[in-house]
């Protein structure tokens, strides 16, 4: 009997074929066309911007940062009080997608507020401070690698 005519049921866990529901399948195809579109949308600023501005940096990213951060915000608020009903597919398309190509810092803005919201204003406060600083150390210490290669 060859491994593919044995009933998945009688294989140990890691070799059971894996099949993903057409959910789970669409779910990240929806993640993956929202993030192109969000993607896009985010270049589009960023030339909207060096156009206007004649110089993109550092009010493109500020203004795709706040835009993104607005966004999301309305949009949770919409969806945790019920005026607003959204499919897993359609939530994982505009937040996860859409609004994640656009910008990470609209969701690092969510989580930040979510947390602050639900009283956790010392958790709030240090994912702020860590992410910031962290994130300053790696853009240093990767620009410090780029410059060693």
């Amino acid at each position: 009997m060859t491994p593919a005519a044995v009933p998945q049921e009688c294989l140990p866990r890691p070799y059971r074929l894996i099949q993903p529901s057409t959910e789970l399948t669409m779910t990240w195809l929806v993640v993956g066309v929202g993030g192109a579109i969000g993607s896009m949308a985010r270049h589009g600023v960023n030339m909207l911007v060096a156009r206007l501005l004649m110089r993109p940096v550092p009010f493109a990213t500020a203004a795709i940062n706040l835009a993104g951060s607005l966004i999301i915000g309305v949009l949770a608020a919409l969806v945790a009080s019920s005026k607003v009903h959204l499919s897993t597919e359609l939530r994982s398309f505009l937040f996860v997608g859409i609004l994640g190509g656009f910008t990470t810092f609209s969701s690092y803005m969510l989580d930040t507020f979510t947390l602050g919201h639900g009283g956790d204003h010392a958790t709030a406060f240090w994912n702020v401070a860590i992410q910031t600083v962290c994130g300053l150390v790696a853009v240093w210490g990767g620009y410090r690698i780029g410059l060693a290669v």
